[in-house]
Protein backbone atom coordinates (compact mmCIF):
# COMPACT_ATOMS: atom_id res chain seq x y z
CA UNK A 1 0.00 0.00 0.00
CA UNK A 2 1.26 3.33 -0.67
CA UNK A 3 2.12 6.00 2.04
CA UNK A 4 0.08 8.38 0.28
CA UNK A 5 -3.97 8.16 1.09
CA UNK A 6 -6.84 8.67 -1.46
CA UNK A 7 -10.21 9.57 0.60
CA UNK A 8 -12.50 6.96 -1.12
CA UNK A 9 -14.82 10.12 -1.07
CA UNK A 10 -12.58 12.38 -3.20
CA UNK A 11 -13.85 11.13 -6.27
CA UNK A 12 -11.72 14.29 -8.27
CA UNK A 13 -8.18 12.10 -6.96
CA UNK A 14 -9.47 8.76 -8.10
CA UNK A 15 -10.55 9.94 -11.08
CA UNK A 16 -7.27 11.31 -11.72
CA UNK A 17 -5.53 7.91 -10.81
CA UNK A 18 -7.83 6.11 -13.06
CA UNK A 19 -7.54 8.23 -16.29
CA UNK A 20 -3.36 7.68 -15.53
CA UNK A 21 -3.62 3.84 -15.23
CA UNK A 22 -6.18 4.02 -18.41
CA UNK A 23 -3.52 6.20 -20.88
CA UNK A 24 -0.65 3.94 -19.19
CA UNK A 25 -2.20 0.80 -21.06
CA UNK A 26 -2.91 3.14 -24.01
CA UNK A 27 -6.80 3.11 -24.10
CA UNK A 28 -8.65 5.63 -26.03
CA UNK A 29 -11.73 8.17 -26.48
CA UNK A 30 -11.49 8.56 -22.61
CA UNK A 31 -14.07 10.95 -21.49
CA UNK A 32 -14.86 11.89 -17.95
CA UNK A 33 -18.72 12.76 -17.17
CA UNK A 34 -19.65 14.51 -14.08
CA UNK A 35 -23.28 13.46 -13.26
CA UNK A 36 -22.96 14.59 -9.39
CA UNK A 37 -25.97 16.95 -10.07
CA UNK A 38 -28.07 14.76 -12.24
CA UNK A 39 -27.96 11.39 -9.72
CA UNK A 40 -27.26 9.66 -6.76
CA UNK A 41 -25.79 6.51 -8.56
CA UNK A 42 -21.86 7.93 -8.40
CA UNK A 43 -20.07 11.50 -8.90
CA UNK A 44 -17.95 10.77 -11.91
CA UNK A 45 -18.33 8.16 -15.06
CA UNK A 46 -15.07 7.65 -17.26
CA UNK A 47 -15.11 5.55 -20.38
CA UNK A 48 -12.96 4.08 -22.55
CA UNK A 49 -11.95 2.72 -25.71
CA UNK A 50 -10.21 -0.67 -26.11
CA UNK A 51 -8.50 -2.39 -29.03
CA UNK A 52 -8.33 -5.80 -28.13
CA UNK A 53 -9.81 -7.94 -25.03
CA UNK A 54 -6.31 -8.20 -24.16
CA UNK A 55 -6.21 -4.60 -23.74
CA UNK A 56 -8.95 -4.38 -21.66
CA UNK A 57 -8.62 -6.87 -19.26
CA UNK A 58 -4.75 -5.03 -19.15
CA UNK A 59 -6.63 -1.72 -18.65
CA UNK A 60 -8.97 -3.41 -15.79
CA UNK A 61 -6.22 -4.91 -14.17
CA UNK A 62 -4.09 -1.88 -13.99
CA UNK A 63 -6.69 0.18 -12.85
CA UNK A 64 -7.76 -2.23 -10.14
CA UNK A 65 -3.57 -2.62 -9.02
CA UNK A 66 -3.00 1.06 -8.79
CA UNK A 67 -6.25 1.85 -6.86
CA UNK A 68 -5.35 -1.17 -4.75
CA UNK A 69 -2.04 0.27 -3.85
CA UNK A 70 -4.21 2.93 -2.24
CA UNK A 71 -6.31 0.51 0.26
CA UNK A 72 -9.51 1.11 -2.46
CA UNK A 73 -11.01 -1.74 -3.62
CA UNK A 74 -14.23 -2.28 -5.73
CA UNK A 75 -17.12 -2.93 -4.87
CA UNK A 76 -18.32 -4.88 -7.89
CA UNK A 77 -16.68 -5.78 -11.47
CA UNK A 78 -18.85 -6.92 -14.08
CA UNK A 79 -17.93 -8.07 -17.84
CA UNK A 80 -14.52 -9.14 -17.06
CA UNK A 81 -15.27 -12.99 -18.59
CA UNK A 82 -16.06 -11.35 -21.88
CA UNK A 83 -14.17 -8.02 -22.13
CA UNK A 84 -16.66 -5.97 -24.49
CA UNK A 85 -17.27 -3.84 -21.28
CA UNK A 86 -16.02 -3.43 -18.33
CA UNK A 87 -17.67 -2.28 -15.53
CA UNK A 88 -15.91 -1.02 -12.46
CA UNK A 89 -17.56 0.65 -9.53
CA UNK A 90 -15.81 1.96 -7.20
CA UNK A 91 -19.36 3.80 -5.67
CA UNK A 92 -18.55 7.56 -6.26
CA UNK A 93 -16.35 6.87 -9.57
CA UNK A 94 -17.81 4.31 -12.19
CA UNK A 95 -15.24 3.04 -14.44
CA UNK A 96 -16.46 1.72 -18.11
CA UNK A 97 -13.96 -0.26 -20.39
CA UNK A 98 -15.37 -0.75 -24.05
CA UNK A 99 -14.30 -2.13 -26.98
CA UNK A 100 -14.96 0.01 -30.00
CA UNK A 101 -18.29 -1.72 -31.31
CA UNK A 102 -19.61 -1.52 -27.68
CA UNK A 103 -18.79 1.95 -27.14
CA UNK A 104 -20.63 2.78 -30.45
CA UNK A 105 -23.63 0.83 -29.78
CA UNK A 106 -24.01 1.91 -26.04
CA UNK A 107 -22.83 5.66 -26.78
CA UNK A 108 -22.80 6.09 -23.10
CA UNK A 109 -22.62 9.94 -23.65
CA UNK A 110 -25.59 10.44 -25.26
CA UNK A 111 -27.37 8.95 -21.74
CA UNK A 112 -25.33 12.26 -19.99
CA UNK A 113 -25.98 14.84 -22.19
CA UNK A 114 -26.68 17.16 -20.02
CA UNK A 115 -23.43 16.39 -18.00
CA UNK A 116 -20.52 18.13 -18.27
CA UNK A 117 -18.23 16.19 -19.71
CA UNK A 118 -14.60 16.13 -20.20
CA UNK A 119 -12.12 14.84 -23.22
CA UNK A 120 -8.90 13.19 -22.15
CA UNK A 121 -5.56 14.05 -24.17
CA UNK A 122 -4.13 11.00 -24.96
CA UNK A 123 -0.86 13.56 -24.54
CA UNK A 124 -1.34 14.34 -21.52
CA UNK A 125 -0.42 11.14 -19.96
CA UNK A 126 3.00 12.46 -18.46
Amino acid sequence: MKSKQIDINDSNSIAKLVVKSMLDKKATDIKIIYVEKLTTLTDIFIVCTSDSDPQSKAITNHIKDNISDYGIKPIHIEGFQFLKWVLMDYINVTINIFNKEYREFYNVERLWGDAKIETVKESIQK
